[in-house]
């Protein structure tokens, strides 16, 4: 079958871009606050740079001959940039320089550490002077880029799924993993075809048409959970029953009614025998170690753990149920241990909450162990009994044909709504043509369903749904053109929700009022009212921060044996609530600083040592220690940076430096060896981070980037490698102190999170900078950089609100607007040429 569905993909049977296309890459609002800013109702920035007058301009231009040029001449060459014939006044004509220049000396890191320093208002002076003739010539010849064609990536694929059809998927079982560029997942120019992704387009077509609508005849398959080694199972798992311990809990999408059997299996130790058969084993002969099977939380199966399973045995350390009669559609599905023992715990060694920190002392005396489960696995159907109703065959099937004559109007009408929801537009004649020759096709082989079926899988193969084609108009107007309101509002929707426009919003564009800029402020306000807003947290600011790098990071288990899966889950759930709070709040960008304030549950407030917090579930709390506040205090973050063994001041200062500043340091010389090389003890006392990083830079080389980044990191020292709370580093007591590169002395974070917000504009340019990036799904250019610094302007006349910069963006030329390749290439050309000169 998809075969034949790329064949008539090939034939142009299947919806195709249409010619004169451009291929570029339940609440309502309630909730929100009522203090939002009034609709901003014009494309141009709003707010302009101040003017400078001519002396200003003379003072700029003696800074770069007396100071800059120093370091930036023909000789020299630092940074492989020369300002011999660079002249602040015309800063517009070498662009790419100037916006370099303006980023450093907004976060106040030119002129480098140790060379003489003009006076802050001499520096200021400058980068003003470079702003305004940079801005003044965007507004003169405004340029809003362009991107190539975009498609779904893995994340706005599994949404677009359940908004279209209530069907929750992992899209990583069909798609490879997205390349990220410019810290996101969704930039349109590394979206790169392949045989091979296709090919996962077209099986998940298939695979997911047939989960939708259900196949009475689909032969057994097995799909396992697998249940990570650092996921501590002794204390209850959520999802899971009350009473029981560790396991998983998953939603399953089961394919047809019929018998299902469950495999649960476990952890062994290094010899195969069962982990947790020891001494240190609570169960025993008359009261053995026992995992329930549940559906929807109802007992489906309980089973006897033999402790003295093994690798060996025929079936090695698995158990299974009988055959268990289940509906179509989702269930949770959950297998846990039932808890046989509450109250202190017996290890007299360590008490620690990772119990399987190594399986080689399992029978070490002293330790408690239990039974861990290592993974659950679904299979079948077997004995197939049709199909129950399911979420997403009521969605699907919208009408039902009371007469042979009536199905082809009643597929007509179903698939031109599932079809107009998927292509993020109207169908044409053609458009529906098409689907309806698949529903012919599938019909006169299977019958209604079958052809529904087919002409579903279509969609979803189908060009329309897997790219964002924007159109451009038949007539332009000087190489730019705004998007038409359906295209706007596919942007809008991707950008606040990560999924495609819902009902109401395709009913604006379907009116033209989205091209009023009062009606798309007012969906943008109900867009964020929406629980799907939460995206934002989710997506933009979980990649901006770089969470997922928090998912590789296991410390070493000998010096963090408490660190588990669960407390990694809640730090990163943690900074993802903080800033979807300030978002549904409309607080100040700032407070991602400042927050007094955070979300915990038990297990990540006990690694804090806050009191009070018990059980699963998220609550906020008021921080009274001044060092914890702000992502800055965050264990996911300090977590990433660090290494498995220690902290690192370098990672924590680079993360500071490239995230929040927006200036990354330069990569170290390929010739330098990293602090590993560094001895870890000396006269037989281990040496702190901070001293071992002194001997590291005590080579030239690494002298200049380190003043930079150390200091940075040095100040959050007083956090170990999991964010807990320390005094001591390698039993000596914590240093922190150190001068930032301008000269600022910082002792702890708090000291940190002061300068920073002393120096606020490279901050909130950074983060508009991301999340211009994020909204358009393309790299931020230096041509971009006066619409940046227009709506952090702009935000900062309305106290830095996160509304601000959401309308902002929506309302900026670069999103609603767009330029021809030409336009975009003369004017890259344009500054090239005069780098050259």
């Amino acid at each position: 079958m998809r075969t034949s569905l790329l064949l008539l993909v090939a034939a142009g049977v299947l919806p195709s871009p249409a010619v004169g296309q451009e291929a570029d890459g339940a609440r309502g609002t309630e909730h929100l606050p009522t203090s939002w800013p009034q609709p901003i109702t014009q494309l141009t920035p709003p707010t302009s740079a101040p003017a400078v007058d001519t002396l200003s301009a003379e003072v700029a231009q003696a800074v770069v001959a007396g100071t800059c040029m120093r370091c930036h001449n023909p000789r020299r060459v630092s940074g492989g940039m020369s300002l011999e014939t660079f002249e602040a006044a015309s800063a517009a004509d070498n662009a790419v320089i100037a916006e370099r220049m303006v980023r450093k000396l907004r976060a106040g890191m030119m002129p480098p550490v140790g060379v003489r320093r003009p006076t802050p208002d001499s520096l200021r002076t400058l980068a003003a002077v470079l702003e305004s003739r940079l801005d003044a010539a965007w507004e003169a010849s405004p340029n809003p880029g362009r991107r190539t064609f975009q498609r779904l990536n893995r994340a706005e694929y599994s949404r677009s799924i359940y908004d279209l059809l209530d069907l929750d998927i992992d899209a990583g079982d069909y798609l490879p993993l997205d390349t990220k560029s410019a810290n996101f997942d969704n930039i349109a120019d590394v979206q790169l075809l392949s045989p091979t992704l296709m090919d996962g387009y077209l099986r998940a077509a298939s695979e997911i048409s047939r989960l939708a609508i259900g196949d009475p005849e689909v032969t057994p398959s097995e799909a396992t959970f697998r249940v990570s080694r650092w996921t501590s199972q002794a204390e209850h798992v959520e999802g899971t029953p009350y009473g029981s311990r560790g396991g998983v809990a998953v939603d399953h999408n089961f394919p047809a009614d019929g018998e299902y059997v469950f495999r649960a299996s476990f952890h062994h130790e290094t010899t195969g025998a069962l982990f947790g058969n020891g001494k240190g084993a609570l169960h025993t002969t008359d009261e053995p170690e026992r995992i329930e099977i549940s559906i929807d939380g109802e007992r489906v199966a309980l089973l006897d753990i033999d402790r003295w399973m093994h690798v060996s045995d025929p079936d090695g350390v698995n158990l299974r149920t009988e055959p268990v009669f289940i509906e179509a559609g989702p269930h949770r599905v959950a297998a846990a241990f039932i808890r046989t023992f509450e109250g202190p715990s017996q290890d007299l060694m360590s008490p620690h909450d990772w119990s399987i920190a190594s399986t080689s002392i399992t029978d070490a005396y002293g330790f408690t162990t239990l039974p861990h489960l290592r993974d659950l696995a679904v299979t079948g159907p077997f004995a197939p009994a049709g199909m129950s109703s399911t979420p997403s065959r009521e969605r699907v099937f919208s009408c039902r044909p009371s007469a042979p004559n009536d199905e082809a109007s009643c597929a007509e009408a179903i698939l031109s709504r599932l079809g107009t929801r998927a292509y993020r537009r109207p169908l044409t004649d053609d458009n529906l043509a098409a689907l309806m020759t698949l529903y012919r096709a599938g019909a006169d082989a299977g019958g209604f369903e079958e052809g529904i079926r087919l002409a579903l899988e279509g969609i979803l193969a189908s060009p329309h749904f897997v790219f964002r084609f924007e159109e451009r108009p038949a007539r332009e107007a000087d190489g730019v053109y705004a998007l038409d309101d359906y295209d706007l509002a596919s942007r809008l929707s991707f950008f606040l929700w990560a999924t495609g426009p819902d009902d109401e919003l395709l009913a604006a564009a379907a009116e033209g009022r989205l091209s009023d800029p009062v009606a798309l402020d007012a969906q943008v306000r109900r867009m964020l009212g929406d629980p799907r807003a939460e995206a934002l947290a989710t997506r933009f600011a979980g990649q901006w921060f770089r969470l997922q790098d928090l998912e590789g990071m296991n410390p070493d288990v000998r010096l963090y044996p408490d660190f588990d899966q669960q407390l990694k889950e809640a730090m990163h759930r943690e900074t993802e609530l903080l800033f979807h709070t300030i978002v549904q709040e409309d607080r100040s960008l700032l407070e991602l600083l400042t927050a007094d304030y955070t979300f915990v549950n038990e297990r990540l407030a006990r690694h804090y040592g806050i009191p009070g917090v018990t059980g699963t579930d998220f609550r906020r709390v008021e921080i009274s220690e001044p060092e914890r506040r702000g992502v800055l205090g965050h264990g996911s973050i300090l977590t990433l940076t660090s290494h498995a063994s220690r902290t690192s001041p370098v990672l924590r200062g680079k993360w500071v430096m490239e995230v929040l500043l927006g200036t990354p340091p330069p990569p170290p010389p390929p010739d330098v060896s990293d602090l590993e090389a560094t001895p870890e003890a000396e006269e037989g006392r281990l040496l702190t981070v901070r001293e071992r990083l002194e001997m590291h830079r005590a080579s030239p080389a690494c002298r200049s980037c380190h003043r930079v980044i150390d200091p940075i990191g040095l100040a959050l020292e007083y956090f170990d490698g999991t964010g807990a709370r320390r005094i001591k580093d390698s039993g000596m007591p914590i240093d922190a102190q150190g001068e930032l590169y301008d000269g600022t002395p910082v002792t702890s974070a708090a000291d940190l999170r002061a300068a920073l917000l002393a120096r606020p504009v490279p901050l909130v340019r950074a983060f508009t900078e991301n999340l211009l990036a994020y909204a358009l799904g393309r790299r931020v250019e230096y041509y971009d950089m006066p619409t940046v610094r227009s709506i952090a302007r702009q935000a900062a006349e309305q106290d830095h609100r996160m509304s601000a910069f959401i309308l902002g963006v929506v309302n900026s030329p670069a999103f609603r607007l767009k330029g021809t390749e030409a336009v975009v290439d003369d004017m890259e050309g344009e500054s090239q040429g005069s780098q050259e000169d």
